[in-house]
């Protein structure tokens, strides 16, 4: 079996590498580079990659990528995934996720791929809810509350579209919170993780600045994730949908609080304004309960771990550079 991983050098993308040469060995793994794609999440398994270099803007590229990998399945991680960055550059996000996955999925229809292909769309495209909605569903309206957001529901009805008009096997999921090693710091708690660890190595002052703390998040390991989009191509028929999502709920200052809690010594905070959205979603809570049933996946690993993982890996990152 051949797969091709879009954005194998991002969180998820290397961690979905990983478990795919773990458990799967005689899976042959392919990914999407680009020129400047920092590759320090892949280092240590790149001698077992085949990678190419492609971009989602660029048709021709797609085409001549999916010639060379002839995948069995596509995981369609790659996007432009930073909420802030999309009040500031929304053109390029829209271009990046939307246009981007339309120029893959053309791809495939016409290079005649038939792979099986996940495309990850985003909790967020949920919007704000009431608590009459929570857990939310699959069947919930659509209510973006950011260009990011909006550009995620262009992906997700597309492969919708495609899977209608040309029967591609296009399978969707609306993945929840997920974090752990390697989460980017320009995500709430990898920019946590980071200054706790740079206030620890006395490369940062108190107080740590943070943004809104009274969102509330339901949050599941990355690895737990891999994992469930893994069962997602093996069990899942097209078309279909499904949110996927851990067990854990808490605001983001509850998280704030356990990962202070782990550090070495006393942290203090402050409310930046510059960290505030102009608009946010303020309550996830997802009903998981479809794509459980559909393949008996759970969560595995406890949040605690998840946020002492990652702050181990900002502590190697600090140190890292400190050389």
């Amino acid at each position: 079996m051949r797969v091709l991983i879009t954005g194998i050098t991002g969180m998820v993308g290397s961690h979905l590498a990983d478990y795919v040469l773990a458990n799967h060995p005689g899976v042959s793994v392919h990914g999407t580079v680009r020129w400047r794609s920092p590759r320090d999440n892949i280092e240590r398994i790149v001698n077992k990659l085949t990678l190419h270099h492609a971009d989602l803007r660029d048709l021709n590229s797609l085409i001549e990528l999916l010639e060379a990998a002839q995948p069995d399945r596509i995981f369609h991680l790659a996007a432009q995934s930073f909420v802030t960055t999309s009040f500031s550059a929304p053109a390029d996000t829209l271009h990046t996720n939307v246009i981007g996955t339309a120029n893959l999925l053309d791809a495939m229809r016409r290079t005649g791929c038939r792979a099986r292909v996940h495309i990850c769309s985003s909790s967020e495209v949920y919007g704000q809810v009431g608590m009459d909605e929570v857990p939310i569903k699959e069947a919930n309206p659509l209510r973006p509350a950011s260009p990011y957001a909006v550009s995620k529901v262009g992906e997700d009805l597309l492969a919708q579209q495609y899977f209608f008009s040309y029967g591609l096997h296009v399978v969707r999921t609306r993945m929840f919170t997920h974090t752990g090693p390697r989460r980017g710091a320009v995500f709430a708690e990898g920019a946590f993780a980071l200054q706790i660890a740079e206030i620890e190595a006395g490369r940062r002052a108190n107080p740590m600045r943070v943004g809104n703390l009274e969102s509330v998040r339901t949050f599941s390991d990355v690895r737990d994730a891999v994992r469930a989009y893994w069962l997602l191509l093996e069990k899942c028929p097209a078309g279909e949908v499904y949110n996927i999502g851990g067990d854990r709920t808490m605001k983001v200052g509850e998280m704030l609080a356990m990962l202070k809690g782990m550090s070495r010594c006393p942290i203090e905070h402050v409310v930046d304004p510059a960290l505030l959205r102009p608009s946010d979603v303020t309550l996830q809570i997802p009903d998981t309960g479809k794509f459980r049933a559909a393949t008996g996946w759970r969560p595995e690993i406890p949040v605690e771990q998840t946020f002492r993982d990652l702050l181990e890996f900002y502590r190697g990152e600090v140190q890292r550079r400190a050389i």
